[in-house]
């Protein structure tokens, strides 16, 4: 979302072609000519509509200025009339081929992102991603609430996909055997889940014993094998590590669908 500064992206993101100049040079003064520019430029990079409050860097507006033969101090004076803006925000939408920012395409940015989102649930990629898809359809940029909102919509479905995957092959046995688990383990203080954790301090006999005896334990849930084959290994990871850190005590508050997957 951040404006390009440096001369390098300035050029390469901001320099007009002819049919552009032509338009722009039906603006009359220097601050409209100025202002209808610096519209142009913020719906093709970063994508969004020009706001009142928006703070432009002096960079954009000098080299704006330079291109369109305008006084960048014209740049304080364009908008005071919010009618003007809007006009022009309306003619550059219908030059530039945009469109509004809608319903349907929430919906198509939840529905994208869910794909990506079974492999990661790092919001920074979702965001950048759900912006590419954005200019890719020609759509306007929402608001960065909206698209917070459809990148947390995307992971909670992710989420429950990759739920259902890692439990829908589990029985009702296999969910009781895993329940046991949080159960303290016999002649100890311990549960069966923390024992299991728990690695053989040594290579010796006694605790070789121990490491199978551990094996035969883990043997008698009978899980299917290839369970979590169609879970894209970032999400397997990240939620083995959230499963390591959590006490038996922790896992019990979990509904059991979700007590079964981890």
């Amino acid at each position: 979302m951040a404006l390009p500064e440096n001369q390098d992206d300035l050029i390469r993101y901001y320099t007009f072609t002819e049919y552009d100049l032509a338009l722009i040079r039906q603006r009359r003064g220097d601050s409209n000519r100025l202002g209808f520019t610096v519209q142009l430029c913020l719906l093709r990079n970063p994508g969004y509509a020009l706001t009142g409050d928006k703070v432009l860097p002096d960079q954009l507006i000098q080299w704006v200025a330079r291109q369109v033969s305008a006084e960048s101090d014209s740049w304080a004076k364009y908008g005071l009339r919010d009618e003007t803006r809007r006009e022009h925000f309306l003619e550059l939408v219908a030059y530039s081929g945009l469109s509004a920012f809608g319903l349907p395409h929430y919906r198509l940015l939840v529905h994208e992102l869910a794909d990506l989102a079974m492999q990661t649930d790092k919001g920074m990629v979702l965001a950048g991603q759900a912006l590419e898809m954005l200019r890719k359809h020609h759509v306007i940029q929402p608001a960065l609430t909206v698209v917070e909102r459809a990148c947390a919509e995307a992971l909670t479905y992710a989420d429950r996909r990759i739920s259902r995957a890692l439990t829908e092959s589990l029985t009702e046995q296999h969910k009781h055997s895993l329940e046991n688990l949080l159960k303290i383990k016999p002649e100890s203080n311990i549960t069966w889940l923390f024992w299991l954790r728990q690695s053989p301090l040594k290579a010796n006999s006694r605790y070789i014993l121990e490491y199978i005896e551990r094996l035969k334990t883990f043997q008698s849930l009978a899980i299917l094998d290839g369970i979590g084959r169609d879970v894209h290994q970032n999400r397997l990871l990240k939620l083995a590590r959230e499963g390591g850190q959590m006490t038996p005590r922790n896992i019990r508050k979990f509904e059991s669908d979700r007590a079964s997957g981890q």
